[in-house]
């Protein structure tokens, strides 16, 4: 797939539908038709909204942090593990793992656990954090080679992102977002990645059906009361992203079992710890040493999980990023990161 899409299988034991319906009322964000407005401080659903907020807080420090410690010539592996552990340690758990994409990488790279390629050019530093299934997704571009180019992509994803955020509200065409998006980055020059979007987020589920635009897709679609993260991509390219070599990053599809003891083992490790959130093959290395590798292939030749193909800009020209998650509901919206 060439979508940036972390989307997980619900049809296994894990988070079925109507676990995700019963998460989603817990915040008052199920999108059912109400006769009055809501109010996000509303006593029956303040504890899923306050993970949400803490979630976002979390990952919002975190983008702090990183933007403290990350220096050109820093490898990548250093840079994603003290990402992780600064979000461990203010309580949060990783959504996904930190995404580290260099130049014409838009998405879904993140270090092997052997990794040697350090920090340059443009960084993208791609951070999800979860509560309790509750997800905050955030993203930031760096400048590390001191480019009047870079510079100015990564104002015109951060401008477009600050433009939709102030578009946004309940009941908006989904096409105005993204010509939002477009019109913006189209002022500065370059082209929004077309076939990169935001998402709808719902609890263990990162990518859970509605897509926001990154461009006017004449989609009349309405938007309803949600999680939603809003993600411009921005290059001097043609403006699509197709897949590059495979990532690392993995998520559990669906049920079974594998023969080999140790694959077994691993593959309960998974379903227990990640759910339908995504992982990779370095955090199974830290726990189970190098071995784990043969298991996770094992596991992946027997269908059960999908492994990301890094997204690459079809042109080979740079993308910078810039995201951030909402929470919106009739009367509201809040960005939590």
């Amino acid at each position: 797939m060439t979508e940036k899409n972390y989307g997980g299988s619900t049809s296994f034991g894990f988070k079925t539908k109507r676990h995700e319906e019963k998460s989603m009322k817990s915040t008052g964000l199920v999108n059912k038709k109400s006769k009055g407005g809501d109010k996000i401080n509303h006593k029956n659903n303040l504890e899923g909204f306050e993970k949400l907020k803490k979630a976002g807080e979390i990952a919002k420090q975190a983008k702090l942090y990183a933007r403290e410690i990350i220096k050109t010539g820093m490898p990548l592996l250093e840079i994603a593990e003290k990402i992780e552990a600064k979000i461990l340690e203010l309580g949060g758990n990783m959504a996904f793992p930190v995404n580290l994409s260099i130049n014409e990488i838009a998405a879904h790279s993140t270090p092997a656990f052997n990794d040697l390629e350090i920090a340059r050019g443009l960084l993208k530093v791609d951070i999800g954090v979860h509560i309790d299934g509750f997800i905050a997704d955030t993203a930031i571009s760096l400048d590390l080679e001191d480019s009047e180019e870079n510079k100015k992509l990564i104002e015109s994803a951060q401008t477009a992102l600050k433009k939709a955020v102030e578009k946004i509200h309940f009941g908006i065409k989904l096409r105005e977002i993204g010509k939002e998006i477009e019109k913006t980055i189209l002022s500065f020059g370059f082209q929004p990645v077309r076939n990169l979007s935001g998402h709808a987020i719902t609890p263990y589920l990162l990518h859970s059906g509605i897509n926001i635009p990154n461009h006017d897709n004449f989609q009349e679609y309405e938007l309803e009361k949600g999680i939603y993260a809003i993600e411009p991509f921005s290059t001097p390219g043609v403006g699509q992203v197709i897949n590059g070599k495979l990532s690392g990053i993995y998520v559990l599809e669906k049920d079974g079992s594998v023969r080999d003891p140790f694959a077994r083992e691993i593959l309960k490790f998974i379903k227990e710890t990640y759910q339908t959130l995504p992982f990779c093959s370095r955090w199974l290395c830290k726990k189970f040493g190098s071995r784990a590798l043969i298991a996770l292939k094992r596991i992946e030749e027997a269908n059960l999980v999908h492994h990301y193909a890094q997204l690459i800009e079809k042109e080979r020209k740079k993308v910078a990023q810039a995201e951030h998650t909402i929470i919106l509901t009739k009367n509201e919206k809040i960005v939590t990161t």
